[in-house]
Order: C-alpha cells, then sequence, then structure tokens
C-alpha cells in the first residue's frame, strides 16, 4: 500500500484507524475499496450487536440510531467514490464526481 492509498484510507475511516491493521487487511484484500468497506462493515456490526437505544428512567437516554444510519450512509459513499486503486479509465475520468453530503440536525426545534 502506498502513502496516497493510506491518506485515502485515513480520510474515510478517521485518523484514529490503526495503519499497521490496515496493511494486514490491505495485503489480504488487495483493495483499498474493500479494506474501507470492511472496517465499516465491522463498525456497523458492533453498534448492532448491542441495543440502540438505552433508557433509565429520569437519568439518562442513550440513542445510537444515528450512529448507525451514519455509518450506513458512509458504506454508501465509499461504494460509490472512486478509489485511489480504480483503474483508471479515460471515460471514467472526465465523468469524475464529488461526493456531497447534506448535514441535517436530527431533531427540530419549534
Amino acid at each position: 500500500m502506498d502513502e496516497f492509498q493510506r491518506s485515502w484510507l485515513l480520510a474515510q475511516l478517521g485518523p484514529d484507524t490503526d495503519p499497521a491493521d490496515l496493511e494486514r487487511r490491505f495485503f489480504r484484500l488487495r483493495s483499498v475499496r474493500a479494506v474501507a468497506l470492511e472496517v465499516l462493515g465491522e463498525r456497523r456490526a458492533r453498534l448492532l450487536a448491542d441495543p440502540l437505544k438505552v433508557t433509565v428512567d429520569g437519568v439518562v437516554t442513550m440513542d445510537l440510531q444515528e450512529n448507525l444510519r451514519g455509518i450506513e450512509r458512509q458504506i454508501e459513499q465509499v461504494r460509490q467514490a472512486p478509489a485511489p486503486d480504480d483503474p483508471e479509465d479515460e471515460d471514467e475520468a472526465a465523468e469524475l464526481v464529488m461526493a456531497v453530503t447534506w448535514l441535517t440536525p436530527a431533531r427540530r426545534y419549534r
């Protein structure tokens, strides 16, 4: 894996992601997109393994549903966005599109 591919992965997965783990996955999978999708899939699975919403009456409410939706949107973006090791075709290079995500508040206040 070269520096450009590592930078792309860290941009997709966050700077706290272990580079050595990414190297091992890349050696096995041979695609930076596959590595990113595998890591995001594991994060999604960890969220689904525990309850998404926990409420202790009058004390605290923890809701992870938006985190799950965010990871699912990120997975879809990684699937669609060009990766550094994608085969470059002249027609594809002319049609590169920048992905834009709009953030909206989870709750609307009156």
